[in-house]
């Protein structure tokens, strides 16, 4: 049961925030957050009056139905309809419960994706590269833009890391799920005896921060710039145009030679490492609030193995929910990847539904 003080604060906020963005006396950069709130809380606000109007609508039928000198067929009508009610009242409930769960602030957000190939040498190279094949068509078939930031290729044909960002709408709300150990289990090409190897890769999924999320001043930055080198560099290494970048408080260091300009060098490391220091943040807050963490699948963990791709038995399984997909090959292909993401979505909505008081 809801309190019911819960509902009548979302209906103040709602009222207050009417009146404050009528005015428009606001600042440009609360103007924005606050449209977003209001729209968000116009998402509900019907099913918040009628919450509270319910008990005097029951009082009023009760009253209809306890009253000896009521007819028949209008007492009838009157249970009727407090039946309905009844039902109507458990909807506006359930609605609200979904609504009042505690909400990742970062769910709006873009986001920044680095897969790395793990243990398994060559092998875990080429299941990095399946990987962000794998988000490469997520994205196509939802129309999101992606955009590869760093690549680094491996002898064999993969990758041993490759960091790219996606643009969209609820991008990180998505994607947050994925960050994680993948292991993957197959038989190399090069394995002349059959066996089954097994290999790794880490996901990190990160918000794409802004400068309104954190601040980075110039002065805790060390930028050191080189030449460029590697597989790859040989086209870009007659300049210093490679970047490297610390985050001298936090430690965090970043470094990009991809482009043959310093300054998208520089740039791209920003984006990166601007991402890394707030995720760093937000992971700490977190810890702090451990009640919040107790809400969430899993614990976002890079170290956390979270899900299975078993080539020889053709099925996923994420270890986080105890599901598994016999559809290994829809599943690369993104087609039925919403599945699995789905019922991590209402997984994680049903822990914190118990825990919501």
């Amino acid at each position: 049961m809801i309190p019911i003080e819960k509902v009548q604060d979302i209906i103040a906020k709602h009222d207050n925030l009417e009146k404050e963005l009528s005015t428009g006396n606001i600042d440009t950069k609360l103007f924005a957050k606050k449209s977003k709130e209001y729209s968000n809380l116009g998402n509900i606000i019907s099913y918040a009056r009628d919450f509270v109007k319910f008990e005097k609508e029951k009082k009023d039928l009760e009253q209809i139905i306890q009253d000896k000198n009521s007819d028949l067929e209008m007492v009838e009508m009157a249970e009727k309809d407090l039946q309905e009610l009844k039902i109507k009242k458990q909807d506006y409930e359930d609605r609200l419960k979904i609504f009042l769960l505690p909400k990742d602030e970062d769910d709006d957000k873009d986001a920044i994706v680095e897969i790395r190939a793990g243990t398994g040498g060559l092998e875990a190279s080429l299941f990095c590269s399946d990987l962000f094949k794998m988000y490469e068509k997520v994205c196509s078939k939802k129309k999101w833009k992606l955009e590869i930031i760093s690549i680094s290729k491996s002898e064999a044909g993969g990758f041993k890391e490759v960091i790219f960002s996606v643009s969209g709408n609820n991008i990180y709300s998505y994607l947050k799920y994925e960050s994680g150990v993948h292991r993957v289990q197959r038989i190399p090409e090069t394995e002349t005896q059959g066996r089954v190897h097994t290999s790794a890769a880490t996901i990190a999924v990160l918000p794409e921060a802004e400068d309104v999320d954190i601040k980075i001043k110039e002065s805790d930055l060390r930028i050191d710039v080189f030449r460029a080198g590697g597989p790859g560099g040989q086209s870009v290494n007659t300049t210093d145009s490679a970047v490297r970048i610390t985050h001298i408080p936090s430690g965090v260091v970043v470094s990009q030679q991809d482009e043959k300009s310093q300054h998208k060098n520089k740039a791209k490391a920003l984006k990166i490492l601007r991402s890394r220091v707030y995720e760093a943040e937000k992971r700490k807050k977190d810890q702090e609030r451990s009640s919040n963490r107790r809400s969430q699948i899993g614990t976002g963990d890079r170290s956390e193995r979270i899900r299975t791709y078993n080539f020889p038995q053709g099925r996923v399984t994420d270890h986080r929910i105890n599901l598994t997909l016999h559809k290994l090959d829809e599943f690369l292909s993104g087609e039925i990847h919403e599945e699995m993401n789905q019922e991590l979505r209402l997984k994680e909505q049903d822990i914190k539904l118990k825990n919501l008081n």
